[in-house]
């Protein structure tokens, strides 16, 4: 068939081939893209039954729009040949990946997030897969899942009403079903043919974590019905007995998807996402984590803590990237800094193994550097190092302080590993100085500290032209004015062309990217800010930004669901984090699960109250505190909240919003639009986030509100 042309379809090359029929990849002449065709075996071509199935696997995977869903584009039917036209995803199936043998759990968790993420997307449908295994799983070279063939798909027997749950919506579609499926990874009701639900895929599920951890099926057998039997009555295998680091949160969940009787299993893929979002990824030691101390300003002169602050917050990102190494976030340490703590007591704090203290000073050319890592529970010093250097040599020492503590805690660093930590931004000392007083300037949050960080970061590009850090710090600096302070379409323009310019200078850098997935986001090209996070978690699974930000842009694309699991994931990689806390409970209450919601907004709270008693004048912090509050019902000391916020900035736009949202949970209509009109007048026009945000809801129908967005 390579070379015909079928329809406006011109084939190009065989892709696969399975039971059922080919797959190919073609070229669409109407539209000028890359697609892939899907058609039946000569044998079954004319069989009523397969056709039927295939135009059921149109029908059912149509309905479905999912970034982790393979699209279906069409169903023609050309001179008597039938075929599907499908997305186009390049790559390997989880299959062809498990020839190779298990895989890692970090690499795992990743790709299971996104399997779960896909079914529980269909299940809301009203479709049930009926047929999950490595197969038809497709993983493009950044492991992006795709889930393929909705071939024995069955459709829910009646619509779900607006106020049910996923848990109560159980479906009865054995008699569509039958018992079609591949045995190994069939549930134990699918294959003696009685009444199946969205269990079933949560069985087959397991079985494929199972495998995918161990590189061996959980029920084996020399044939087909051996495998059956061992289905319907044997126990696997424990996954610590083959895996004997395995994280007590893996084995609880395989445990859980496998269980015999559905009644017994877990009830839902929004559960599997739940039990993920708690999996230690990977399953470290404990032995292995790190909290790392502001270092010691020797130097004595307030205006050098910029220099020592940067130093100390790189250390942090060069540790980060050891894929083995839990490394607490900048603001686990930042309530200690400058603070007289011995360090085994801030490691018992923060549960912390080791804790990394340290000293810099500065003199004209000349730097001195004194690190010592201890071992919280002994207090005693594992490693220690003095530098004396030249100013130059910061990266040189940066890197060589990450492998030393990898060193000391026996890690062994993968080749990419050692690159990351080894890459040198720039080779002017005086463009990192810049670097570094921006970023001190950004992490204030102010529209005048913005500024001055915008400032720094091009006075770093004009000495090094190729300085990537410093073109994602300008992108950053113009995304956060467009949000909060002035959304202007200037704004946005540098913003993408800022972050463009980052990730081509260093294409791996994943801040780089996590900067690029913003500014687009911001310009509401959604698919393609999702991308750029997946790329950027992918090179940096530990760093915090991509998925606070991933989710931030869900939540603008009024995908409420996927954006509380990012801010899970947020609050997973720094659990000292408020704003991802708080913000899950927002979309919580967006899609109706109000218990999930209170959970989530008094586990914020309470990390904001620790916050804010160290950072009694931050009024991020105290509005999203204020809003906690109302959420859970504490009107009085919410307003108080809210006036405080005012007090510290009564000008901000951002402040201004959040204010405005806390009277509109107050029931305070007038003055929740007063203040949202000051934010959009002080600059607030992040549009997306207004018509999404729950917080507005009773205000939707106020002519103040709808006259509001119709000028914006």
């Amino acid at each position: 068939m390579i070379g015909q042309t079928i329809s406006h379809y011109r084939i190009k090359a065989k892709l696969g081939e399975g039971g059922m029929g080919a797959v190919y990849s073609a070229e669409d002449l109407k539209l000028g893209r890359e697609v892939a065709l899907k058609f039946l075996s000569e044998t079954l071509a004319s069989d009523a039954q397969a056709r039927r199935r295939l135009l059921k696997e149109a029908k059912l995977a149509s309905r479905l729009n999912h970034p982790h869903i393979a699209t279906i584009y069409e169903v023609n039917d050309s001179e008597g040949i039938l075929f599907l036209a499908m997305e186009l995803v390049s790559g390997k199936t989880l299959k062809d990946v498990l020839r190779r043998g298990a895989l890692e759990p970090t690499q795992l968790l990743e790709i299971a997030r996104q399997i779960a993420g896909g079914l529980h997307e269909a299940h809301q449908a009203g479709v049930i897969h009926h047929d999950i295994k490595p197969g038809n799983i497709m993983l493009d070279s950044r492991s992006r899942v795709k889930i393929l063939d909705f071939g024995l798909a069955v459709m829910t027997g009646r619509d779900r009403s607006p106020d049910e749950t996923e848990e109560t919506f159980i479906t009865r579609t054995s008699a569509q079903a039958g018992t079609g499926g591949t045995v190994p990874y069939m549930a134990p009701e699918q294959l003696r043919g009685e009444s199946t639900d969205n269990r079933c895929d949560i069985f087959s599920f397991g079985v494929l974590l199972y495998e995918c951890l161990t590189g061996r099926l959980p029920f084996r057998g020399e044939t087909s019905i051996d495998v059956l039997h061992a289905i319907l009555r044997d126990t696997p295998i424990p996954l610590r007995s083959l895996v004997p680091e395995i994280a007590t949160e893996w084995e609880q969940l395989v445990e859980q998807c496998l269980a015999k009787a559905p009644a017994q299993r877990i009830g839902s893929m929004g559960e599997v996402l739940e039990a993920l979002s708690r999996v230690a990824a990977p399953a470290l030691r404990p032995e292995r984590s790190v909290a790392v101390l502001y270092f010691e300003n020797l130097s004595g002169a307030k205006e050098e803590e910029y220099f020592r602050d940067g130093m100390t917050e790189d250390i942090i990102t060069e540790l980060s990237k050891i894929g083995d190494l839990r490394v607490f976030p900048r603001s686990a340490a930042l309530a200690y800094r400058d603070k007289p703590v011995p360090a085994p007591q801030v490691g018992r704090d923060l549960g912390a193994a080791y804790v990394l203290e340290g000293s810099v000073r500065r003199a004209g050319s000349r730097l001195r550097i004194t690190t010592q890592l201890a071992q919280t529970r002994t207090g005693h010093s594992v490693w220690a190092e003095r530098y004396d250097r030249n100013l130059e040599d910061v990266f040189a020492i940066q890197a060589e302080i990450a492998q030393s503590i990898a060193r000391a805690l026996r890690v062994m660093l993968t080749e990419k590993e050692k690159r990351a930590i080894e890459k040198i931004q720039t080779t002017e000392v005086q463009a990192y100085d810049y670097y570094l007083r921006g970023m001190q300037f950004m992490l204030a949050f102010r529209r005048k500290s913005l500024d001055y960080a915008r400032q720094m970061f091009a006075r770093a590009i004009v000495l090094d032209p190729n300085y990537a850090r410093a073109y994602a710090g300008v992108a950053d600096c113009c995304s956060f004015m467009f949000m909060y302070f002035e959304a202007s379409e200037a704004n946005l323009k540098e913003a993408d062309s800022a972050s463009r310019r980052a990730i081509e200078l260093d294409p791996e850098s994943a801040e780089g990217h996590t900067s690029r997935g913003l500014a687009l986001s911001l310009s509401k090209n959604f698919d393609e800010a999702e991308r750029e996070f997946d790329i950027a978690i992918h090179a940096n699974p530990n760093l915090y930004e991509p998925y606070y930000f991933y989710g931030r842009a869900c939540f603008a694309a009024g995908k409420k669901e996927e954006a509380a699991q990012w801010f899970g994931e947020a609050v997973r990689v720094n659990p000292d984090d408020y704003q991802a806390r708080s913000l899950r409970g927002l979309c919580y209450r967006a899609i109706g699960q109000i218990e999930k919601c209170v959970e989530s907004r008094r586990d914020a709270l309470r990390v904001i109250e620790r916050h804010v008693a160290l950072h009694p004048d931050d009024a991020r912090a105290i509005y999203m505190g204020a809003n906690c509050l109302a959420e859970l019902g504490q009107r009085e000391r919410s307003l108080q909240w809210a006036e405080r916020a005012l007090a510290v900035d009564a000008e901000e736009s951002s402040t201004l919003y959040n204010v405005a949202c806390n009277y509109a949970l107050n029931q305070e209509p007038e003055k929740a639009m007063d203040c949202l009109e000051k934010a959009v007048r002080n600059g607030f026009g992040h549009k997306a986030w207004i018509e999404n945000d729950p917080d507005f809801k009773d205000l939707r129908t106020h002519p103040r509100y709808q006259a509001l967005l119709a000028r914006m």
